[in-house]
C-alpha cells in the first residue's frame, strides 16, 4: 500500500487554523471573549521558553472555550470547516491529493491542530483518515486539556512509525516547517513546502525536495 501523508496549517492551508478557530467563535459568542485573557500566563511561559506549543495549545483552548458543549462547538466547525474550504486552503495541495486520490494512494492527513476540527476537514478532502491532536471533555462539555501528545516534532515523527508498521508500504509525506523534518526523513519522498529559509536549509542537508505551492 502506498501513503500519503499530509500536513495540515501551512502546507494544506494558508494559515494556522487554530488561532482563527477559536477567534471566530469568540466573535459569534463576545461574553466569552474576557475568559480567553486566561491564556496570558500560558503566552508568557511560551515566550520566555518556560513551556512549549502544546501547553500553550491547551491553555488557549481551556480557557476560550472550556465548558462550551459539543453540539455547540460542532455547529461551528461545520461553518469554520466550510469556510477553510472555500477560500483558506493552496490550489496546489488540493491538486496534490486529488492525484495521490487517483493512484489509490491511501491518504491520511497529520496535524499538530487539535481534533477538534482536523477529521472533519481530514473527511472534507478525502483523506481516509487523520492524526492529531486529541482534547478532554467532561461528558459533553469540552475541558480543553490535551488528550495525547501535542503531535509535533518528534511526536509526529513516532506517530509515521506506528503508521509504518501498521501500513506497511512505500510513502510520501508533506509538511511546511522544521519540526516536520523529523518525520519527512522518514520516508520515500519527503517534500518542504512553502519552508522559510531555515527549514529548507534544513530539508536539504536531510535529502528533502523543497517546493512552493500557491
Amino acid at each position: 500500500m502506498r501513503l500519503a501523508v499530509f500536513d495540515l496549517d501551512g502546507t494544506i492551508t494558508r494559515h494556522d487554523t487554530l488561532a482563527p478557530y477559536v477567534g471566530g467563535f469568540l466573535l459569534r459568542h463576545p461574553w466569552r471573549a474576557p475568559l480567553a485573557l486566561g491564556v496570558l500566563p500560558a503566552l508568557v511561559g511560551y515566550a520566555l521558553g518556560c513551556c512549549g506549543r502544546g501547553t500553550l495549545k491547551a491553555a488557549l483552548m481551556r480557557s476560550a472555550l472550556g465548558g462550551v458543549s459539543r453540539q455547540a462547538l460542532q455547529r461551528w466547525t461545520d461553518r469554520f470547516v466550510a469556510r477553510v474550504l472555500e477560500r483558506g486552503t493552496f490550489g496546489a495541495a488540493r491538486a496534490c491529493i486529488e492525484t495521490h486520490a487517483r493512484a489509490g494512494d491511501h491518504l491520511i492527513l497529520m496535524s499538530a491542530s487539535p481534533e477538534l476540527y482536523v477529521p472533519a476537514i481530514a473527511r472534507a478532502l478525502g483523506f481516509h483518515e487523520s492524526i492529531c491532536t486529541g482534547v478532554r471533555w467532561r461528558g459533553q462539555r469540552l475541558d480543553g486539556r490535551l488528550a495525547t501528545p501535542n503531535r509535533q516534532g518528534e511526536e509526529k515523527a513516532e506517530c509515521l512509525r506506528q503508521l509504518r508498521a501498521r501500513l506497511p508500504g512505500e510513502a510520501s509525506a508533506y509538511g511546511n516547517s522544521k519540526s516536520d523534518i523529523a518525520h519527512l526523513r522518514l520516508v520515500e519522498h519527503g517534500v518542504l513546502v512553502n519552508g522559510n529559509a531555515r527549514a529548507r536549509r534544513a530539508a536539504r542537508r536531510a535529502g528533502l525536495e523543497c517546493v512552493r505551492w500557491r
